[in-house]
């Protein structure tokens, strides 16, 4: 859900960036060295699911895997995130790069709720039915974070922020399932990533 370039208010993007270096500083922090390699992990499959996107007035609906990275992460999910959209909006032109303090605050800030509030049950109960509630609440969570800066910065987008959250139900219930695909998945496969 890229935000596109020059919509957003100048106030809107200095507290987007803000909140993106203080989320990417904690996150760089509290990133424990031998799980690297686990975060470049998670950004790449974020990069590559977040490529395949809808245009949908000032923003665009795709895949996210927010729930599975903020599970598996926590806070370091803002840096994975800022460098995926980094990425793409150097290499796609998806987003930009001014709203990109912005796109990361909404998309590793709603991971970081789901780490926040599903997170224990996912990882130590490994709960499919709050792996799927984690998912669909990520995206919607996006979808809110996403219509709130849109319209702090006009409120003309008043009704393209409502349009948006609503063309991101079905996304929502797509990744719901795919949440409890996966951790269904590294249950069996790979344990310690829930850890």
């Amino acid at each position: 859900m890229h935000i596109s370039e020059g919509i957003l208010s100048g106030g809107v993007l200095i507290a987007g960036w803000a909140v993106t270096c203080a989320g990417v500083g904690v996150g760089l922090k509290r990133t424990d060295p031998a799980k690297i390699v686990r975060t470049a992990l998670l950004a790449s499959a974020f990069f590559l699911a977040s490529l395949v996107h809808v245009k949908i007035g000032p923003g665009s609906a795709h895949l996210l895997l927010i729930a599975p990275m903020g599970i598996i992460l926590g806070w370091a999910v803002f840096p994975a995130v800022l460098a995926a959209l980094m990425l793409q909006a150097l290499l796609f032109g998806f987003g930009g790069l001014l709203v990109l303090g912005v796109n990361t605050m909404v998309m590793a800030g709603s991971a970081l709720a789901v780490y926040g509030v599903f997170g224990r049950a996912v990882r130590e109960r490994g709960s499919l039915a709050m792996a799927f509630i984690a998912g669909v609440s990520g995206v919607m969570l996006a979808a809110v974070f996403a219509g709130i800066c849109l319209a702090l910065s006009d409120s003309g987008f008043v009704n393209a922020a409502k349009i948006l959250a609503v063309a991101h139900i079905p996304v929502a219930l797509i990744e719901g399932a795919v949440t409890a695909f996966l951790v269904a998945w590294l249950k069996k496969a790979a344990p310690e990533f829930l850890s």
